[in-house]
């Protein structure tokens, strides 16, 4: 796997390598850097001299392990354990001969490791990846009217969204704790337009490593619910703060939702769904956001359903009763004034 200089954007990285080559990869302690400065990362060394008689190499206490030369075991747990379970349903939905989502490359990355996701997860039901497909609509309009823009993507593990709606002069960082991004830069390097920045979402240094003079827009999918409530306040206040004019996508949990996490949710007998402290209704949100923060333009809900099955098929007349209609996932979409 050769460097990203001269490469194409969408280069990615195959599965028989422990780390990705040179590229753009900002460190917490060095986002101060101007903006796309480039920080040599080092190249790996072949896999073969990386694999021992045991059978894979560890390195660190977080990096995935690999199998057969080909295959990664990811070492995860609590939140940045989701992720996978987003792949999960991401990659089951784009397998699919009548899938809502085309994406070859999350196909590609779930059949690279070795975790036994039907087991741990149970059925992938499509939700997850409608979500994806709402996100990627909203951005490619986005990227209409600011093609030279700059996208930030909070806690992305290994969602593939930059490929996805890339127009070829886009920019794009992703902020995840050093975990998560290690394991997303063995399939996905970061370039000179990709960037990845290892830190919490919470470490506002990432804001640093942000170019604003193009347009800002920042996704923040799978994130929110699992904050505190104040927690979410404050980050949503220092993002309005710190870049008006920009766009906002979030997707939140009713309140039922949030508490059954809380008191303990088995989503399968083999896995139980972290806690999710911040659940809220969809007739809260526009009203809670605008007491956040005097910047806060429009606001709009955008509801993401199950692709197919009784739910599907029940949804429009479950729609009719306020009660169901304000109490179910939704897509958050936010625009900031000006200042």
């Amino acid at each position: 796997m050769a460097n990203s200089v001269g490469r194409s954007d969408h280069a990615i990285a195959p599965a028989a390598r422990l780390c990705p080559p040179y590229g753009t990869r900002l460190s917490a302690n060095r986002v101060g850097q101007k903006a796309g400065a480039e920080v040599g990362i080092g190249t790996c060394p072949p896999a073969a001299a990386l694999v021992k008689s045991a059978g894979f190499t560890r390195i660190g206490t977080t990096h995935p392990r690999l199998h057969d030369m080909n295959r990664f075991v990811p070492d995860l747990s609590s939140v940045p354990e989701t992720m996978l379970l987003a792949l999960h349903n991401r990659a089951g939905e784009a397998n699919r001969p009548d899938g809502v989502l085309t994406d070859p490359d999350s196909v590609r990355i779930y059949e690279a490791i070795d975790y036994d996701f039907a087991l741990r997860f149970g059925t992938s039901e499509g939700s997850l990846a409608v979500r994806a497909v709402e996100i990627d609509r909203i951005l490619r309009q986005w990227l209409v009217n600011h093609p030279d823009g700059f996208v930030v993507s909070l806690g992305e593990g290994l969602e593939t969204q930059v490929r996805r709606v890339d127009n070829g002069r886009m920019r794009w960082l992703s902020v995840d704790l050093p975990e998560a991004i290690q394991l997303r830069e063995c399939f996905i390097p970061p370039t000179d337009r990709f960037h990845h920045l290892a830190a919490s979402a919470l470490d506002r240094s990432w804001m640093d490593a942000v170019e604003v003079s193009s347009g800002v827009f920042i996704v923040a999918q799978g994130l929110f619910m699992y904050l505190e409530p104040k927690t979410v306040r404050r980050l949503f206040v220092d993002i309005a703060e710190r870049f008006s004019g920009a766009e906002i996508a979030f997707d939140v949990v009713p309140r039922w939702f949030s508490l059954l996490t809380l008191l303990g949710l088995q989503r399968t007998p083999n896995y139980r769904l972290p806690p999710m402290p911040w659940g809220i209704n969809c007739d809260e949100i526009e009203a809670t956001l605008r007491r956040w923060h005097p910047l806060v333009g429009t606001v709009e809900l955008l509801r993401y359903r199950m692709p197919r099955g009784v739910f599907h098929d029940l949804d429009p007349i479950l729609q009719l009763n306020p009660l169901f209609r304000n109490a179910v996932p939704n897509l958050v979409h936010v625009r900031l004034h000006r200042t």
